[in-house]
């Protein structure tokens, strides 16, 4: 598996102050197994579906046990410490600084000014997703921001890319692509969000059957925040977790309607 070309997403984690929970919820929901935990890497554990890492799950760090628990999408980069003086440079605030993780790769968390949090991952031995757009696998990831001015300055000036956007007039809506190939949505966020929902990456995995899995997770202390609902993307639904954090599903086979037009 070749590197990721920088500004694609290529890996996705989340904290839980109960991961066995967390495991529990999402092995049944995405159908994940999950490796050993990492004592030495405060217990983080690799989450794998078809035997394909596709993410991670660990206890929140020493610290940030009120933290809330939420998803985390990493950018790919060939160098995090170049990238992190982007991110100052643009507006946006490094969180944690660029840090080597053993000989897996190095890592920074930022926020952009917008008010969304992100990570950057700079790959050696471990690249990130081993499988993308398969049922339990990562599908797509979207930037929910409060300040879309901000966001749309401030990605393209950090990552490399070109900016088109929907023609909707029901929506703000722009996409974020890296060469001939779109990596990342931007939605601002309209008044049917909660003040109290700040800026926020939302991450889609894959599912079968949309209906399904919202269904098991509903059924497991989950709630259904919007969905499920059509589009030509695929079927898709937006649900937050027995702990909190908030992430969708798509069946990336079942698609209806047209292709929205793009300027």
């Amino acid at each position: 598996m070749a590197v990721q070309t920088e500004g694609t997403p290529c890996w996705a984690d989340a904290t839980f102050a109960d991961v066995e929970a967390a495991k529990s919820f999402y092995g049944d929901v995405l159908g994940w197994t999950f490796g050993e935990s990492a004592p030495e890497f405060g217990n983080y554990t690799q989450a794998y579906s078809d035997g394909k890492a596709v993410a991670a799950v660990a206890p929140p760090m020493p610290g940030q046990d009120d933290s809330p628990s939420s998803w985390c999408l990493y950018l790919a980069s060939p160098d995090v410490t170049a990238t992190a003086q982007k991110i100052r440079d643009n507006g946006g605030e490094v969180l944690v600084d660029p840090m080597q993780v053993a000989d897996f790769g190095s890592m920074v968390i930022a926020r952009d000014p917008g008010g969304a949090v992100f990570g950057v991952w700079q790959g050696n031995t471990h690249e990130g997703f081993e499988a993308v757009g398969k049922p339990g696998a990562y599908a797509w990831s979207e930037v929910f921001t409060r300040d879309a001015e901000k966001s749309d300055a401030f990605f393209p000036a950090v990552f490399p890319y070109t900016v088109r956007r929907m023609e909707d007039d029901a929506i703000d809506f722009k996409l974020f692509d890296v060469g001939d190939e779109t990596v990342l949505g931007r939605m601002k966020m309209t008044d049917d969000f909660p003040p109290e929902v700040p800026s926020f990456v939302n991450v889609y995995f894959a599912v079968e059957d949309c209906d399904a899995a919202v269904a098991k997770a509903t059924g497991l202390g989950g709630k259904l925040q919007f969905g499920p609902m059509d589009s030509p993307f695929g079927r898709f639904a937006a649900v937050t977790d027995p702990a909190g954090a908030a992430f969708s599903v798509i069946d990336l086979t079942t698609t209806k309607g047209d292709m929205p037009k793009l300027s």
